[in-house]
Parts: structure tokens; sequence; C-alpha cells
């Protein structure tokens, strides 16, 4: 059954008493969103979203307490509303897992780039179902949300309906969004709809609307901060600024039975269960490689394997796929008229494809984004969410260093390694050869809770071999051992520094070569392997920023400057990448 305008204000007036109440007894949230809101997610809650199949994200997440407040009231297991924005209760903005919670927002704009992933998902699945998204003015000032609707208006998603909160207010006073946001939603292929925030029958109309719609629609909510307290239309609404007094009144004059009744009946509604696929991974035998290529050319020679074998996987590129070697060989391009294929074309929009795929898999999918490892710092507000979320996206960063060559320092990574190093639940793999990416792509797939980033070089370089009995599982082992039998010295390196440390070591008889293929895995190990392969002075060598691998490392060869414009090799050795350099400053530690 669908509810009236009347009911459907008895139950707005229950989820923002409710909402009010988690946030008086946390003392600190936002309750500016909570009275002039609780229509629009009451709206959507109770007579549109089928529990199971469609989604709901909240982008303006620090509204957190109105979206607890209605799946509490809808019958998710979200726990007490009381422990809100305390030690092991409910957090200070959404985050996923919680029963009912699609995607952890908060850092705005995220949440409308998880919007169009999940409706993109969707399409992608078959399933006729529809993604709803609440965004405020600070979503709609945050470039992502426009990356991500822009996208959604291409791809004519038009399973998706965003809601805006018009209220025209932030923090700092009058929102700085665009002139006309309407005017901008159209010109991206949206169906613009407008609507007062708690006419709720208008709010039904233009729902029902939606969900006929051949385009994704954008309904503006006009709305007012704060509305019917002391603080109405002030910025300062927006957090937690009314007294205690006016906030126990404003719970009580919302509080009402019938509303309470009314949101029993949505609690009884049948919840549906999806079923997803998973495809086991094929075995593959590794091939032979040249003795010189790069190894974003040996990823995408082993993951054309993986899609010829039957991987499940949904491809994409921030408009690079040639320069990162991810459009395999059966790759069937998605587009608005058909999407029955495995590869998605971004454009240049790094952020939203990061934002859409922690979307898409939450939806089920596997995801793959790529692009070059400088431009992760666009992704990276994304690719921290996912590693707090534990969602298995996978990226691919080709062109990893100084090697990039005669782009220039633009496009040279120095500090984004290392950074990305530094993400909690995050795997890094930067592997040196065949043996090497085979076991990053299958560790990569296998894993279900955390994000992996594989980093590859865009130069050649030469194939060193691991031996046959190497576990990479370890996160490093040694991949070139001592001549004498045992290593006083170790040079531990990575990716494309593996032939000039092991051309280093061969010119003596007691240094051994350790590949550090994931630091996260080797930081797991015991003690006695630790330094059964750490042996002696350790020197860490690699193209990037040194100081981290003074964890492991008595001194270290890096990079602490940007790069310049030039070919790889020269670039390298103006950089002291060089054999002979090298021996010059560990001579201390060579004996």
């Amino acid at each position: 059954m669908k509810f009236n305008a009347k009911q459907l204000q008895q139950m707005s007036n229950t989820v923002r008493a409710n909402a009010l109440g988690a946030v008086l007894s946390a003392r600190s949230g936002h309750v500016g969103i909570i009275l002039d809101a609780s229509e629009i997610i009451t709206t959507i809650y109770a007579n549109h979203l089928r529990r199971g199949i469609d989604r709901f994200v909240l982008s303006a997440g620090h509204g957190s307490a109105l979206l607890y407040a209605v799946l509490k009231l809808s019958g998710y297991k979200i726990g007490d509303l009381n422990t809100f924005r305390k030690y092991g209760g409910l957090p200070g903005h959404p985050e996923y897992g919680i029963d009912g919670v699609d995607a952890t927002t908060g850092p705005l704009g995220l949440g409308v780039g998880n919007a169009v992933g999940f409706a993109m998902a969707q399409k992608i699945r078959g399933i006729r179902a529809r993604t709803y998204c609440l965004c405020s003015d600070g979503d709609l000032m945050e470039g992502v949300s426009f990356e991500s609707l822009s996208f959604a208006g291409r791809y004519n998603l038009n399973n998706l309906t965003v809601l805006w909160d018009d209220n025209k207010l932030s923090i700092d006073g009058v929102a700085q969004t665009d002139i006309d946001i309407c005017a901008r939603m159209r010109s991206m292929g949206f169906n613009v709809m407008s609507v007062r925030g708690n006419d709720i029958d208008s709010l039904e109309h233009a729902l029902e609307r939606a969900e006929k719609s051949t385009r994704p629609v954008f309904i503006q909510c006009k709305n007012i901060l704060g509305r019917a307290s002391s603080l109405e239309n002030k910025s300062l609404a927006h957090g937690f600024a009314l007294s205690d007094t006016e906030m126990l009144s404003l719970i009580s004059k919302n509080t009402n039975a019938e509303g309470l009744r009314l949101w029993d009946v949505v609690k009884r509604r049948p919840i549906a269960e999806s079923v997803r696929a998973v495809n086991a991974l094929p075995r593959i035998k590794i091939p032979k490689t040249p003795e010189r290529i790069s190894t974003r050319e040996l990823s995408g020679i082993y993951l054309d394997l993986l899609m010829k074998g039957g991987t499940d996987l949904i491809i994409g590129s921030a408009d690079l796929s040639t320069n990162t070697h991810v459009k395999t060989t059966n790759a069937k391009e998605i587009s608005a008229n058909n999407f029955n294929g495995n590869f998605i074309n971004y454009g240049v929009r790094e952020h939203a494809m990061a934002a859409i795929m922690n979307g898409m898999t939450v939806d089920g999918l596997r995801c793959v984004g790529s692009t070059f490892l400088v431009f992760s710092d666009y992704m990276r507000p994304s690719i921290r969410i996912a590693a707090m979320s534990g969602l298995p996206v996978i990226y691919v960063f080709s062109h990893d260093s100084i090697g990039v060559g005669e782009d220039g320092p633009t496009h040279q990574p120095i500090e984004q390694l290392p950074s990305l190093r530094l993400i909690p639940n995050l795997n890094v793999y930067r592997p040196c050869n065949m043996k090497e990416i085979a076991y990053a792509w299958n560790m990569a797939i296998r894993n279900i809770d955390a994000p992996s980033a594989i980093i590859l070089s865009r130069q050649k370089f030469k194939q060193i071999q691991s031996p046959t009995d190497s576990d990479l599982s370890r996160g490093a082992y040694v991949i070139y051992p001592a001549k004498s039998g045992r290593a006083k010295t170790t040079i531990i390196a990575t990716g494309s520094e593996i032939p000039l440390a092991v051309e280093i070591a061969s010119r003596f008889k007691n240094i051994q070569v350790v590949s550090m293929l994931n630091l996260n895995d080797f930081r797991k190990q015991d003690s006695k392997y630790k330094s059964s392969i750490l042996r002696g002075c350790v020197i860490a060598i690699e193209a990037a920023a040194p100081n981290a691998w003074f964890e492991f490392a008595d001194a270290v060869i890096g990079i602490d400057k940007f790069g310049a414009s030039g070919d790889a090799d020269t670039l390298y050795s103006e950089y002291g990448f060089d054999v002979d350099k090298i021996i010059g400053e560990i001579k201390c530690c060579i004996k």
C-alpha cells in the first residue's frame, strides 16, 4: 500500500522526532537537515524504496541521524539511536556495513558518485531497480558530484533519481553553488523537476514521474534550513546550536503515535533477497615473456588471459586504456544503448570513476579502474572510503615513476606510491615480473574485504625471474641470493628497480636482493622470517619518496624532489639510480 500525504506527514514527524532525539542524546550532530528534509526521506522509504531491490544513498552524510531514524523505523537492525556518535555506537556519518546503509558518506560529493555506481550496476546486472540519492548544497559544490552526474547523463541512467535539498545555505553562509544548478543538470541530460521540500503531494508526484522517466531525474527540493525553529533560514542551524529546551519542545511536537503505527506497516513488508553469482578464477599457465618488457604490458597479457578464461570483471579506464593495457581482446564496451558488456569508458573523470566503482562493488560487481599513478591523487578520497568500507575494488596504476620520461614532472609520481601504502586496508603491489603480476592479480580478485592497487611501469626493463620456490604470499622474498651463500648485505627493491638491484648485487659475493611486492603482507610475518631475509646492512632502492623505507632499511636510495623531462634512462642516471653511483653511496655497507 502507498500512504497518503496526511499519513506521510505523520510519519515524517516521527522520523524528525527520533532523529532529533539521537542528536540530543549525543549532544552533537546536524539539526538543520533533520528539520527540513524529513518529508523527503520519508516519502522515499515509505512509498517508493523496495527493500532488498532499490538503493538509497545519503550523500549529505552529515544528516546521518535522519537516515538512522528512518532505517530504525523501517525495521533495519541498526541498534539503539541513543548510541549515536558514541564510542561503539552509530557513527557520526553513515558507514557501509550498518544494516540498510548502502554507502559510507560524509566527504561531500562522494555519495553522488556512489549512487551513480549503483544505478550503473543495476543496468549492467539487468535488474529492474532504482537508486535514490539525497544530496545537499555542499555536495553540489564538490567537483566529483558533477563528474559523476555528467557520466550518468551520458549513459542515460534513467533508474537514478537525485533529490537536492536546496536550502541555499552552508556553514559559512550563502551556499556557493552554481547560479543555475537546474540548467546545468538539464545540459547533462537529466529530467529536472522542482518542488517544495515539505510539500508531500508534490514530492510524491515527482517521484512517481521519475519512475517513468526515460532519462535520469534531478528533483530540486526548495527548502528552509532549520524549518520551524528559532534558527530557521540561518547557517547556524546546520549544526548543534538549538537549546536543550527547544530541542525537547521540537521532539515533543513531532512525536505522534499514529506515525509509529504507520511505520510498523513498513516494517512488515517483505524483503527481497538478491542473488549474485561468483565466478571462480581460471587456471592460467604463466606465459613466457620477452627479456625486456614493461609491467603494464605484462599486466595486460595476464588480464587478457583472465578475461578469456571467464573471469567476471567490469573493467574501466579514465580515458587511458591503451596506456594502462586494461582493454582486453574480448572487451565489450558498455554504452547508453547496451549495458551488456565488460568495459566502461569513464572519460577523464578519475575521481568519479573511483566513487562509481565503490557503488558498483557494493552492488555485487567486481570492478577494475585504471589511470596513471600520479592521478591517483584525484581518486584518493574514494580509495580511502573503499579501504574503510572493505570494498574489493581493484586499481591499476601505470606510469609509476620518473621512468615516465619525456612527459616531465607533472606526470612523474614521487610521493604517490608511499602515500598509497599509508592507507589502512589497501593492498599495494608493485610487481617486477610475470610471476608477481599473476600473484598480484589473483590476490586482488580473491580478496573480498579490501581494495588493491597494482602499480606498473611504462618503461621496459630486464626481467629477473623469481626462484621457483618463492613464497610471494609473505610479501617479500629473496629474488637474487648472494653468491657466497650467506648474505652480509640485503638490497630491498620493487618493480623496475629490481634489475638495478640485481646488477649491483651481482658485482659482489655477499649481497642478496629482496623483492618486496606487498609491504602489508610482509609486516604480518613473524620476526624469524623477517630476520631470515633482511640480513646484514639493509639498503632499499625505489624510485619514489624514501622516508617510509626506513621501517626496514638502514639506508635508502630514493627520490625526494620532483622529476624532470627527458628519456627514462637519462633520468634514472641523473637522479642517482645508476649502478656505480649507488655502489659509491652504499660502500660503507658492502664488506
